[in-house]
């Protein structure tokens, strides 16, 4: 189920002409602010949950411009 969602995902994206390099971004900003929500933007958890290490998870929290929400 996971796969065919992906699939008409990327789908829709190529049909409305997103570029690679545009998707992975967006992917991984959604990504990451999904495991910040669900650590309470604990920066070490949500390292650990998403495999990256903490520096590099805090230099694209950094470079996204996320911010915890109020």
């Amino acid at each position: 189920m996971l796969r065919d969602d992906l699939q008409t995902l990327v789908q829709q994206m190529l049909d409305r002409g997103i570029r690679f390099e545009e998707a992975q971004k967006e992917f991984e900003k959604v990504f990451i602010t999904r495991a910040l929500s669900k650590t309470n933007f604990n920066v070490c958890k949500a390292a650990r949950m998403t495999g990256l290490h903490r520096n590099t998870l805090s230099r694209k929290i950094s470079s996204y411009k996320i911010k915890k929400s109020a």
